[in-house]
């Protein structure tokens, strides 16, 4: 293990995989060259991603929803739940990166102009 994994680990946090050199476009090359070798693409259509997106997203809340917001902090300390969060972590980013993928979505790029409407919309000390 490398000394920064080890630091991180041992800091509460978990670093599942390698993350050195991997960037959004990246990501959803080895998405779609997945797909590609299994000739999933046919199922890879926005309607059928978005539902993906949407089960995946709920399987994240079931693992929440009974804890206390105590409990709810501190879900990261329990390995098993950790590994559980992580995995549901994993195929809800995979499923939105490669919707985005098929309709040709920046993800990086609508998230950014996203914060810019927020800022706009919500000023610091603006309602209160």
């Amino acid at each position: 293990m490398s000394e920064s994994y080890e630091s991180e680990r041992r800091a509460g946090g978990r670093t599942g995989g390698r993350t050195d050199g991997l960037d959004v476009a990246a990501l959803q090359r080895r998405l779609a060259a997945f797909a590609a070798a299994r000739d999933w693409q046919q199922y890879h259509t926005p309607k059928n991603l978005a539902a993906a997106l949407s089960v995946e997203a709920s399987e994240l809340v079931e693992i929440f929803q009974w804890l206390t917001p105590e409990q709810s902090a501190r879900v990261m300390e329990d390995e098993g739940k950790a590994a559980r969060v992580e995995d549901e972590v994993a195929d809800v980013l995979a499923y939105l990166l490669q919707f985005c993928e098929v309709l040709g979505i920046d993800a990086l790029a609508a998230l950014s102009a996203k914060i810019d409407r927020n800022e706009g919309r919500f000023p610091v000390n603006g309602g209160r």
